[in-house]
């Protein structure tokens, strides 16, 4: 599948890895497409929710839907592991959201080498969290990328990329929809090209690269100081998980549904509620302007909408969010 493969067609066989959602695509468009998927790797099971039960990645309902041969190790490292791929004889992986830095045995492994979907127009945003990172960043453009793996984190070979528009109000969960979708379409058509010995890979410009580190509870807390577009923007970035927060009256609060409007009353400290009103909504100062916010979460409660908030909490003009 490789341009030195002379374009020669026949089929390949291919280890597919991936967790989460936006994965799932992925792994469907190359069934849908005829691949011979040999196998997945994906994250052990993880205890979720109140309970603690052991949850299935989103990558191994699929698995455990089609049948596919699975593979979970802990770390993709090992001689056992090892000799578990060597058995499933991969031409090709196909990495799209893992979760795990693989290394160069890993890598190499596959005669025809391994190749990633990485959600962001690379050099741009390498890293763990592109799609939160360009909401946050306030950009307006996007997309995906299919690269050829290397050791460094994101920094391989371009194949391919899709670019696409960021909406004005689109979150961190709706754009990871929908890039998982066109990430996917990128997949299936760098495979049919590399089929044909039609891309010419193309080296990243190091001196362009920025980076999208992994997005915690701490990254995702609001600060009220910053203007009223970047609250917006951290607010949509950080939608789903883990989601915005600030604290009011000493207990954190999830924020959701934000719109950027311009000045507020002078003397108004950011984060202060600047209106609390069922019918109008929640309004709160920011650095410079205001944010209205359309919908919260309070701890160990349902997201709801920011006026039923209101309501039950007795919200007033004049509280503040720290």
């Amino acid at each position: 599948m490789e341009e030195d493969q002379g374009g020669e067609s026949g089929e390949v066989r291919i280890l597919f890895w991936g967790t989460p959602d936006f994965a799932v695509p992925s792994l469907r468009a190359l069934a849908e497409e005829g691949h011979d998927v040999v196998g997945v790797v994906t994250q052990p099971d993880r205890p979720s929710g109140r309970g603690r039960k052991l949850r299935v990645s989103a990558v191994k309902q699929v698995v455990l839907d089609e049948g596919y041969p699975v593979l979970t190790p802990e770390r993709p490292r090992g001689e056992s592991f090892m000799e578990g791929v060597r058995e499933l004889a991969p031409d090709l992986s196909v990495v799209v959201a893992y979760g795990c830095i693989l290394r160069r045995e890993v890598l190499d492994l596959p005669p025809r080498g391994s190749i990633n979907v990485h959600a962001s127009l690379l050099p741009q945003l390498r890293g763990a969290a592109p799609i939160n990172w360009a909401i946050v960043r306030g950009k307006k453009v996007t997309g995906v990328t299919v690269m050829r793996m290397v050791e460094e984190m994101d920094a391989g070979p371009i194949l391919f990329q899709l670019e696409e528009p960021i909406g004005p109000h689109e979150t961190a969960s709706e754009l990871t929809a929908r890039l998982s979708e066109i990430g996917a379409q990128a997949l299936v058509e760098t495979l049919a090209m590399l089929q044909l010995g039609a891309i010419e890979e193309r080296e990243q410009d190091y001196a362009l690269a920025t980076y999208a580190p992994k997005v915690n509870r701490a990254t995702a807390r609001v600060d009220w100081a910053v203007d009223a577009p970047a609250v917006a923007n951290h607010v949509r970035g950080m939608d789903g998980v883990p989601g915005a927060w600030s604290l009011f009256g000493g207990e954190p609060v999830k924020l959701f549904r934000p719109e950027a409007q311009p000045g507020h009353p002078d003397g108004s400290l950011p984060g202060v509620v600047l209106r609390a009103d069922p019918e109008g909504g929640l309004l709160v100062a920011s650095g410079t302007g205001a944010v209205a916010l359309g919908e919260v979460q309070p701890t160990g409660r349902r997201r709801m909408p920011a006026s039923d908030w209101i309501r039950g909490r007795s919200v007033v003009e004049g509280d503040c969010f720290e």
